[in-house]
């Protein structure tokens, strides 16, 4: 029941986290790159849990999106064949990027940071989507 508990707790913070970035909400791990080895809210997937009372919203909004990340990445480096794991892995990667520039856009000042930012996510979200067209196309 802890479990479970711990499990729909972190499905619902997940979607309320990626439901608040525009890029992150329109993207999706594609299914061709995750694993049978775990699933989300498995928690030897998840590591530690770093949330801390004193740590800012930023913070925890970077956390949530590195946790995701990971997550995708162990997945994708579990595929057998090397090209797959690569662009599984890269897929995951530049997905941690954007989730990242949208924690930026989201709490920070700097106009240079936030423009910066802007790009990461206009670059990134290009080459996820190129990456995971050659998913459809090449993994069966």
């Amino acid at each position: 029941m802890k479990t479970l508990l711990k499990s729909s707790v972190a499905a619902i913070l997940l979607a309320t986290v990626v439901g608040s970035f525009p890029a992150a909400a329109q993207m999706a791990y594609p299914e061709k790159c995750k694993s049978d080895m775990a699933k989300p809210g498995d928690t030897a997937m998840q590591g530690h849990e770093m949330s801390m009372p004193e740590m800012t919203d930023y913070q925890k909004d970077s956390m949530d999106g590195m946790k995701m990340m990971n997550m995708n990445m162990m997945q994708g480096m579990m595929k057998k064949d090397p090209d797959v794991s690569f662009v599984c892995g890269m897929i995951a990667h530049h997905m941690g990027a954007i989730s990242m520039a949208e924690v930026e856009l989201k709490h920070g000042d700097n106009a240079e940071a936030k423009a910066a930012a802007q790009k990461i996510i206009d670059d990134q979200t290009k080459e996820v989507e190129e990456l995971t067209s050659w998913v459809d196309k090449e993994v069966k």
